[in-house]
């Protein structure tokens, strides 16, 4: 099913989606990779505030090339979710509602999904020019530091990605390989 949803997510609208949707996400996201969500736990560790909300938020894994001129990013492809999953449910448990990335996901992030009624949603892989042309604008918001790995706020407008994993632990990857093998 095409879903159209503005982020940030409600509750309601992250638990609505099915694993298999076709999402077209307008709104604020940001990104953060591997540097970004150390740096966020460490933060938290220290007991201070992070630089971003996470309560119905959206990040999207990916750390961007130098923008053409004209443009307010370059390719913009995702990064492998795998990575940030030592971190991830730590940032679902303070409200994160829904995580960008490529490929699976642990059991542990898949339980910090269900948990928190999030979501996980995929972005085409190779893809990262195309995918660029549905952000608007770009701008770092933390540890500027971290050149790429920097975390960004993006304003995007119909960016699509499709949902891997629902709010109800359904995962795409494990269903879809599961018909396949009957067909």
């Amino acid at each position: 099913m095409d879903r159209h949803m503005k982020a940030p997510l409600t509750d309601e609208e992250a638990k609505s989606l099915k694993a298999g949707d076709y999402v077209y996400i307008t709104g604020t996201i940001y990104t953060a990779r591997d540097a970004a969500h150390l740096r966020m736990c460490e933060t938290l560790d220290r007991q201070e505030a992070l630089p971003i909300e996470m309560a119905h938020n959206i990040i999207y894994y990916m750390g961007p090339s130098p923008a053409r001129e004209g443009r307010p990013i370059g390719s913009a492809g995702p990064t492998t979710a795998s990575r940030m999953d030592k971190y991830a449910p730590r940032l679902l448990d303070l409200g994160l509602k829904g995580m960008i990335g490529k490929g699976k996901r642990s059991d542990a992030v898949k339980e910090a999904i269900v948990r928190n009624g999030a979501v996980y949603f995929a972005a085409v892989g190779g893809a990262g020019a195309l995918l660029s042309k549905s952000i608007t604008t770009s701008k770092i918001v933390a540890y500027d530091d971290l050149g790429t790995e920097a975390i960004r706020e993006l304003e995007v407008e119909n960016f699509p990605v499709i949902v891997v994993i629902d709010a109800e632990g359904n995962n795409l990857y494990e269903t879809a390989a599961a018909q396949y093998r009957q067909e």
